[in-house]
């Protein structure tokens, strides 16, 4: 069994603990954009978005995830519209409960105004694109997550090549962890995702899910953002309404190999996946125990 070398596996995030030498966290998500790649804009109405946010904690998510820009290549959303889609979102859901709250963002502006309106978590998917994202989420108690991209947001980034792509994408957020606390943001503030799909192909993607701990043995939690991705559906031949099953394989995988954390849209599905590996890998009790305890078999 491989236990990921975790230098602070207690964490407070906002009103929240965890301890990740022992748990393993759902992270959900709520995107308000008109042409999120799994959704497609269901979310994009204000008062679904915190629907779906309050969902979300009632399923058992442990962290909601919003974001008001999508990732894939395109023109860039205005920095204002980007505030308008997700601000009112953090502030609504903070104000009807503790989740742990992460804005999806590259911008120093969102960053600034997220933590002002609630919000605990910068989750850049950029690998730190806006070097001013750092002093913000450094002046504050926020925590960051860092994860491994290399095009410049919103552009494509065609052919990705990688001699070992485990390696490269481990010394790429290294490097970065590296800035970070230089900017004075503390370790135990800092979380790493290796980017499945993210400027990499399917055979990438696989390869990181595989060796995955060689991203845990950075010593930081590890968030696998993996749920519906394209590798999922090309090694499947799946559409995007159909990989819920892939999704959640993958996210077991990960979490064997090391993850902490996963990014996940099925919730129920997801934290029934994530308590069930925990428990066989020994980092949680059962809920209850009665099976052929007793007299007479159940």
């Amino acid at each position: 069994m491989y236990l990921p070398p975790l230098r602070f596996p207690v964490r407070t995030i906002g009103a929240r603990t965890f301890d990740f030498s022992r748990q393993v966290a759902v992270m959900a998500v709520v995107n308000r954009t008109p042409d999120s790649f799994f959704d497609q804009g269901r979310t994009f109405v204000l008062d679904r978005a915190v629907a779906a946010g309050f969902e979300a904690v009632e399923n058992g998510a442990d962290w909601v995830d919003i974001g008001g820009a999508p990732f894939a290549p395109g023109a860039p959303i205005p920095v204002e519209e980007e505030a308008e889609r997700v601000l009112p979102v953090i502030a609504e859901l903070r104000a009807g409960s503790d989740v742990v709250i992460s804005v999806d963002t590259f911008h120093a502006e969102i960053a600034r105004a997220a933590i002002e309106a609630g919000a605990t978590v910068i989750n850049d998917t950029t690998g730190l694109s806006d070097p001013r994202l750092l002093p913000v989420v450094a002046d504050s108690e926020a925590t960051l997550v860092i994860t491994h991209s290399l095009a410049a947001p919103r552009t494509s980034y065609p052919r990705p090549h990688y001699d070992d792509i485990a390696r490269e994408v481990a010394e790429f957020l290294a490097d970065r962890v590296e800035r970070a606390m230089a900017a004075g943001i503390p370790e135990d503030r800092l979380v790493i995702d290796p980017g499945h799909d993210l400027n990499k192909n399917t055979l990438h993607s696989l390869e990181l899910t595989r060796r995955l701990s060689v991203i845990a043995d950075l010593g930081l939690p590890t968030l696998a953002a993996v749920s519906n991705k394209d590798f999922i559906g090309e090694t499947l031949d799946a559409d995007r309404t159909e990989r819920r099953e892939g999704s959640i394989a993958a996210a077991v995988v990960s979490i064997v190999n090391g993850a902490r954390i996963i990014r996940m849209h099925d919730v129920i599905a997801s934290v029934a996946a994530a308590r069930m590996t925990a428990a066989i890998l020994g980092l949680r009790e059962p809920a209850y125990l009665r099976h052929n305890l007793g007299d007479a078999n159940d």
